[in-house]
């Protein structure tokens, strides 16, 4: 019997932020906050090009680099997706504002001839705001539009400025895009305007014949699958909101917590639409969507322990889940799933009085713990660590400095902890805000001492056995610092590593139910503790199935490169990989056919901008 999922009709509701495992915003003070401790995705700002360290070998096998093109306004980390439109002749490339919150947008690039791209356009995101994940070019036919729409994700780097929601902008005159809809989404109460709306991370849409619609990530209710709309894309309307892990909760697994959205296709399979959703720890998840107000389960995977890629290595290590973008092949047959983890070394923390888990993973470039090595101290409140705040004196050497996050950067806060010595670790803990209370984020930040973050405010509230409640923190109504003096000492704090390998690929049988796992595919050197620091993320990123071959499937790899990957005997095998002069820093791919009938691969260079890629025959 099918299963179906009752949708919520979110225009006439009034929503009410809900306590996220995961945040998504970004501070006006650009602390270096990532989206999660397990990276989801945090994006480090490797530089991959122009220097002799920091990447793999220079790699070229059975792939053609049809051309390249440096991309205007580009600074290290700046580029983010890719998108082709649908008869091949433009990319669309993110410029995102984690690096820089300026120069923010989309850069249309003319690729109908492959050897000579041209850039035609930009598309300038409002102040504050940015795209990054969701970049994706399509045909829309129904009564009320006919023609090409690019629909873009909106994230903040200037809360005070920035629109959340989702964009349209009527591209099929790529060189001369009109914007249809800007900041359309999910609102804290319904009505209330662009700037309210809920920041996004991803987003869908898909033509359905007389209607179409468009499926988006909502980062403050980071369990929603929120569905609009978009038949007259001049007219967006929220019409479904499903939260998977409340209906289905067979889809999550025991010590896999991170459950959110994070990114989703749909696909026309057997006169049916089918929406594949990346749901994190969860898993992958099909849900039929011919009707999207009543949207019916399909099947969903597991991640298999312990984690079978690591195990070919010699790992025996549980799954980190991070189930982040995934595609069906060209027969339907099977689902390939990308797995992103930028930290291959796991972190144990535990609270040892309260007896309880602390979430937090290892600062980007701070001093990692070797694995097997453990540090165990009595914790001291800091403060929270800014130039010129009150904070706790020197520690007695084997103490942890738990520090507030806010204000200043992360940076910062350790440089000052460093500054009066006497700490064997720092542990930052979360502000209040729409990224912060109870959401665990990652770090980008520099130091020379251990640190950890950024836990739940909560669970930096319990170290020093101080009431929390996260209600009030989201509503603005719980205290703004913790009301504890610097150098207050707390419960006793223990953290431990080891060595889990960086994120990978999964073939799945496309079945209903449970999808079974058929096999895993990593780049050699991402279970190698040798090539665990200096060079580069080598974590997956992207997917994208071939057009013309059912097997046949691309991968954007970091600083792993360009790789293609076919499937032999249910068994994924490499067959292409290509790393630049300088090394690359590979963010999305999309398959798209050219003017001469093959297939290409544009895939976007975060540090460069875009590359076009053929496999060899």
């Amino acid at each position: 019997m099918s299963q179906r999922l009752r949708p919520l009709l979110a225009l006439a509701l009034a929503f009410s932020l809900l306590a996220a495992g995961t945040a998504f915003a970004h501070d006006d003070v650009d602390d270096g906050a990532i989206d999660n401790a397990k990276a989801t995705h945090g994006h480090d700002q490797h530089v991959q090009h122009g220097g002799t360290e920091g990447h793999l070998d220079p790699e070229r096998e059975n792939v053609d680099v049809v051309s390249k093109l440096a991309l205007r306004n580009v600074s290290e980390g700046k580029i983010a997706d890719v998108g082709v439109s649908p008869d091949g002749d433009t990319a669309f490339v993110a410029a995102w504002g984690g690096v820089t919150c300026k120069y923010n947008g989309v850069h249309v690039v003319d690729i109908s001839d492959v050897d000579n791209p041209d850039e035609v356009a930009f598309i300038q995101a409002k102040e504050g705001s940015y795209p990054g994940e969701g970049v994706q070019a399509v045909r829309i036919t129904t009564p009320r539009f006919k023609g090409d729409i690019l629909v873009t994700n909106n994230e903040k780097c200037r809360d005070t400025a920035g629109f959340g929601g989702i964009n349209a902008y009527d591209v099929t005159d790529p060189a001369h895009p009109t914007p249809l809809f800007v900041g359309f989404g999910d609102e804290v109460v319904s009505g209330t305007g662009k700037k309210d709306a809920h920041e996004t991370h991803s987003v869908f849409a898909w033509d359905a014949g007389r209607r179409a619609y468009a499926v988006m990530v909502d980062n403050e209710e980071a369990d929603d699958v929120d569905i609009v709309d978009i038949t007259n894309p001049k007219k967006p309307a929220l019409i479904a909101e499903y939260n998977l892990a409340e209906s289905f909760p067979q889809i999550t697994q025991q010590g896999l917590d991170e459950v959110f959205l994070h990114d989703m296709v749909v696909k026309e399979i057997g006169g049916r639409f089918q929406m594949l959703l990346s749901y994190w720890d969860a898993g992958y998840v099909k849900l039929d969507v011919t009707d999207p107000r009543d949207a019916v389960y399909l099947g969903d995977t597991d991640f298999n322990t312990p984690d079978p890629e690591a195990a070919e290595s010699g790992l025996t290590v549980p799954p980190e889940g991070n189930g982040h973008q995934a595609e069906f092949t060209k027969n339907n047959a099977y689902v390939i799933g990308a797995d992103e983890d930028f930290s291959p070394f796991a972190l144990e923390a535990r609270n040892v009085d309260d007896g309880t888990e602390i979430n937090a993973g290892q600062g980007s470039d701070t001093k990692k713990l070797e694995p097997g090595q453990t540090i165990t101290g009595e914790s001291v409140f800091f403060g929270r660590g800014c130039n010129g705040d009150p904070s706790a004196g020197a520690g007695d050497g084997s103490q942890i400095a738990v520090v507030e996050r806010g204000l200043c950067t992360f940076t910062e806060k350790v440089a000052n902890v460093q500054a009066v010595g006497g700490y064997a670790a720092i542990l930052i803990f979360n502000r209040t805000g729409t990224d912060g209370c109870n959401g665990s984020l990652g770090m980008s930040v520099q130091g020379d001492i251990p640190t950890f973050g950024v836990a739940p405010r909560g669970q930096g509230f319990a170290i020093f056995d101080t009431p929390y409640d996260n209600d009030a923190c989201l509503a603005g109504a719980g205290p703004s610092r913790l009301p504890v003096a610097p150098g207050t000492t707390g419960d006793t704090l223990t953290f431990s590593s080891y060595f889990d390998g960086w994120g990978y690929v999964h073939l799945f049988d496309n079945s209903a139910g449970k999808m079974a796992e058929l096999d895993t595919y990593a780049v050699p050197e991402a279970h190698d503790q040798d090539f665990a620091t200096g060079f580069g993320d080598l974590s997956v990123h992207e997917v994208a199935t071939s057009n013309d071959r059912s097997r046949l499937a691309y991968f954007s790899y970091y600083a792993a490169g360009f790789r293609v990957a076919k499937i032999v005997d249910d068994e994924l095998v490499e067959v292409g990989a290509f790393i630049d002069e300088g090394g690359n820093n590979f963010w999305g791919v999309d398959v798209f056919t050219g003017a001469d009938g093959k297939e290409y691969v544009a895939a976007s260079d975060r540090d460069h901008g875009l590359y076009i890629f053929a496999k060899k025959p």
